[in-house]
């Protein structure tokens, strides 16, 4: 098949690299510009770069629908387009200019987690499991049929940077396998179920703010999900920014007023969490490692040097 691909950073790296190992001919490569964006800087192995190591045309484009693109995409006549991470809405011009449609590649177990970020808000919500779903693009984001779906499990200390490297290398052999079932004719697409569907909003610095009126255990979801490289958790204290690297649950259990810097517990420092707290029958969070505004990292129990004070979520 002649395939166009449209994608960016790594997992369209991934993407565009099985394409190549495939023997189908990649005829066009779509991509976006590089961006300073925070979310956008990690994981950024080049689209572009991959592509014209290969002699694979390329083209630059923030969004999609100009004449010039289209026309190009016409003159490429391909038989099935291939996107992953591909940022903005495809118009059905293109995504149904193919003979085969457009296949999506998305990092969540479709329906559930459509969107962006899939991976830290699953990661947020307990999901014991994520996976990969490659399915046939159509006008709704992320809601055509699926082809082919493989999931991981989620470990009980498992980071977001864990789960991007698991599911990462589930691309690959995910769009291996569904292009050999479009070749042969063997495809069989697979309605999403519609009453299981969610939608998620991109990332922005608001949402690594700490509400100490969560549990402890929804708290260290949350440390977890935002592991470096991606931007970390953060709370306030002395009115400073201050990032939390890692951090458990406690094995006692405190009461008091959320965000109350406490008492030391093995190798961190608890802080009362829980909108229900003050009855004393709920875990801290233990804070492990911090990270301050400058870059410097430290060892909860050498930050806090003395008990008391409060974290806050604003200065």
């Amino acid at each position: 098949m002649r395939v166009v691909m449209f994608g960016y950073q790594t997992w369209g790296h991934r993407t565009l690299q099985a394409l190549l190992d495939s023997g189908h001919e990649v005829v066009l490569a779509v991509t976006h510009p590089k961006s300073d964006h925070a979310y956008e800087k990690i994981w950024s192995d080049s689209v572009a770069d991959l592509a014209e190591q290969h002699g694979v045309p390329v083209l630059l484009r923030n969004r999609p629908g100009d004449e010039e693109l289209l026309g190009r995409l016409k003159e490429a006549d391909p038989d099935l387009i291939v996107a992953n991470n591909w940022r903005t809405w495809l118009p059905p011009e293109i995504f149904d200019l193919p003979t085969h449609g457009t296949l999506n590649v998305h990092d969540s177990l479709l329906p559930s987690y459509a969107g962006f970020s899939p991976l830290i808000w699953a990661l947020i919500n307990g999901e014991r499991e994520v996976g990969v779903t490659a399915h046939r693009m159509d006008a709704e984001l992320d809601m055509g049929d699926v082809l082919v779906q493989r999931a991981v499990p989620v470990g009980p200390r498992d980071t977001a940077t864990d789960l991007f490297h698991r599911t990462v290398d589930l691309i690959g052999p995910i769009v291996t396998d569904s292009l050999d079932l479009i070749a042969s004719g063997k495809a069989v697409w697979t309605p999403q179920d519609r009453s299981r569907s969610s939608f998620f909003h991109k990332r922005s610095l608001e949402d690594s703010r700490i509400d100490w009126t969560w549990t402890a255990e929804e708290l260290e979801r949350f440390v977890r999900a935002q592991s470096d490289p991606y931007p970390n958790a953060f709370t306030h204290h002395r009115g400073e920014r201050l990032r939390i690297v890692s951090a458990t649950v406690s094995e006692g259990r405190y009461g008091g007023t959320p965000g109350r810097i406490f008492i030391r517990e093995g190798d961190g420092v608890v802080i009362v969490a829980g909108a229900g707290a003050r009855s004393g029958r709920l875990p801290g969070l233990v804070v492990e490692r911090v990270r301050t505004e400058d870059g410097s990292e430290y060892a909860a129990t050498e930050y806090f040097r003395t008990m008391g004070g409060y974290l806050t979520a604003h200065p």
